[in-house]
């Protein structure tokens, strides 16, 4: 789900949380596969992963670690904002070296998680893009040394 979309209030069946379920163990397992889990043929699991899609539920990516595929930095940026968040974190999402921006409660408006080619790279996209960003008062950075968890597969409610 893109962040500029908005949820239609979809209510998910035991069915479709299964499928998800079946996904988030193994994004890559096949359409047969779970149907045989979950009671259904391989063409109506393939429409209603297609559904799930379309509607921004869910999404089916490769998860990698930048740190291993020659990316140097890898940071969280907790950023300060005078004005409207939703405007703020827009125009952050919009840098292509920020993979994910959440509005937060507590010490920061926003946490940015960025990935940067070298420190000069990462400098330049705090320095020169983030803090330029109207709205932006302060950031304090946050980078990664090394990554210990990183999961997706907690369920549906």
């Amino acid at each position: 789900m893109t962040r500029k979309q908005e949820r239609a209030g979809i209510t998910l069946d035991e069915v479709s949380k299964a499928i998800i379920e079946e996904l988030q163990a193994d994004g890559r397992r096949s359409y047969a596969a779970i149907g045989k889990v979950v009671g259904l043929s391989e063409a109506a699991v393939r429409q209603r992963v297609q559904r799930l899609i379309e509607s921004g539920v869910m999404q089916i990516v490769a998860v990698t670690d930048p740190l291993q595929l020659g990316f140097a930095r890898q940071a969280m940026i907790g950023v300060n904002v005078d004005g409207p968040l939703e405007s703020v974190g827009d125009a952050l999402a919009d840098l292509e070296e920020v993979d994910y921006v959440v509005i937060t409660a507590g010490r920061y408006d926003l946490l940015v998680e960025v990935v940067a080619e070298t420190d000069d790279h990462l400098l330049e996209l705090i320095s020169g893009k983030i803090r330029e960003v109207e709205g932006v008062v302060s950031t304090e950075t946050f980078m990664y040394l090394k990554l210990r968890k990183q999961t997706y597969s907690w369920g549906v409610r």
